[in-house]
């Protein structure tokens, strides 16, 4: 009985990177269970539409521990209907247009987002976009790809 709980174990874990890949970005993001403050977000933005469709995208997702660094009643403000125009800068400011992995990046890179601002990527202490570590990388989805952040990066003024 051990024996087989530990090989379904084995099993479920190895198999999970693939199920992600049946699942598009939206999909994966509320399966993963740590992104409901980005759910959230994408959802106020009007978003859903476009993170589920073809793509390919690449997100660099803030978990819900980097939405809580932010300062107290930021979330609940970007939430309001009447700035949605500044939700939906922000949220589009963690999208690159185009599936790119981890093995595609260089140091000092930058990238087109699809607000129209570059992000730039800095391997020299692990990878970062901006001010955020990559803490999980190459997430593959159904559309594209999610790379994990530990922080909200926000778009030039």
């Amino acid at each position: 009985m051990r024996k087989t709980l530990l090989a379904l174990t084995a099993t479920t874990a190895l198999a999970a990177p693939a199920m992600a890949q049946d699942m598009n970005i939206v999909e994966t993001a509320v399966g993963a269970g740590n992104f409901t403050t980005l759910v959230a977000a994408v959802e106020a933005a009007g978003l859903v539409e476009t993170l589920s469709g073809d793509g390919p995208f690449t997100v660099f997702a803030p978990t819900d521990e980097a939405f809580a660094a932010l300062p107290e009643g930021t979330v609940e403000s970007l939430l309001l209907p009447e700035n949605r125009d500044q939700l939906v800068s922000i949220l589009t400011y963690h999208v690159v247009p185009g599936a790119v992995m981890s093995t595609d990046l260089s140091d000092g890179m930058t990238a087109a987002t699809v607000q129209g601002s570059e992000i730039t990527i800095d391997l020299d202490t692990g990878v970062m976009v901006n001010e955020a570590n990559v803490v999980t990388a190459d997430i593959a989805a159904s559309n594209g790809v999610i790379h994990v952040i530990d922080a909200v990066i926000l778009p030039p003024m």
